[in-house]
C-alpha cells in the first residue's frame, strides 16, 4: 500500500468514523446516561466489532451479496427494524443513572459487536473501504484496511462518549434528559436516510 493510498484510507476512516451515525449517536446517549466508565464495553465493542467486520467483509461476505443480491435487501430490512427498536428504547429511557443507579443498562461489549452487523452505516463503511482500498481482497490488504480503521475508529467514537458525559450536568432534570433521549432517538432514525436512497 503506497503512502498516498494509506493517507487516503486514514482520511476516509477518520471522516466516516467521526461523523454522526448510529454508533456515535448511541455512544453519546450512553455517555450522557451512564458515563464513560460504564460505556467502555460499548465503546470497545463498536471499535473491535467494526474492525472484525471489515476483515470478514473483505474475506468473503462481499461475495455473498454479489451471488445473492436478495440477502443484502433482507439485511437492510432487519437493520432498519432493529435500529427503530433501539431508537424506541433510547426515547423511552428513564431517569439519568449518572453511572450509578437505575435499572437501565448500557450496551454490553457483545451487543455492540453484534450491532455492527445490523448497522447500515457500518456496512457502507466496510464495503466501501474494501472495494476502494483493498480491491484485490488479499488477506494482507484486508487486514491492513481493518487495522487502519481500528486505530482511527476508537479515538473518534470516544469523543462522542465524552461529549455525552460532559452534557450530563445539563441533563440532571428529568425533563431535559427526556428531551435529550427523544432527540437522540430521532437523530438515530434520521441516520437511516441513506438506507432508503
Amino acid at each position: 500500500m503506497t503512502f498516498d493510498i494509506l493517507s487516503a484510507l486514514v482520511l476516509f476512516a477518520l471522516v466516516s468514523s467521526i461523523t454522526p451515525g448510529p454508533n456515535n449517536l448511541m455512544l453519546m446517549a450512553s455517555g450522557a446516561n451512564f458515563g464513560i466508565k460504564r460505556s467502555l464495553p460499548h465503546m470497545f465493542g463498536v471499535s473491535l466489532g467494526f474492525t472484525l467486520m471489515v476483515v470478514l467483509v473483505g474475506l468473503g461476505i462481499m461475495q455473498l451479496f454479489d451471488a445473492f443480491p436478495i440477502s443484502y435487501q433482507i439485511l437492510k430490512v432487519l437493520s432498519v427494524a432493529y435500529l427503530l427498536y433501539l431508537a424506541y428504547k433510547i426515547a423511552t429511557s428513564s431517569k439519568a443513572t449518572n453511572g450509578v443507579k437505575g435499572d437501565a443498562k448500557p450496551m454490553t461489549f457483545v451487543q455492540a459487536v453484534m450491532f455492527q452487523w445490523v448497522n447500515p452505516k457500518a456496512w457502507t463503511m466496510a464495503l466501501t473501504a474494501i472495494s476502494v482500498y483493498a480491491p484485490t481482497k488479499s488477506v494482507l490488504a484486508v487486514v491492513m484496511v481493518a487495522c487502519v480503521f481500528g486505530a482511527v475508529n476508537f479515538p473518534c467514537i470516544s469523543g462522542w462518549t465524552i461529549l455525552g458525559q460532559k452534557i450530563q450536568v445539563f441533563l440532571t432534570q428529568e425533563k431535559r434528559l427526556r428531551i435529550f433521549n427523544f432527540t437522540m432517538a430521532g437523530l438515530l432514525v434520521l441516520s437511516l436516510y441513506p438506507v432508503f436512497l
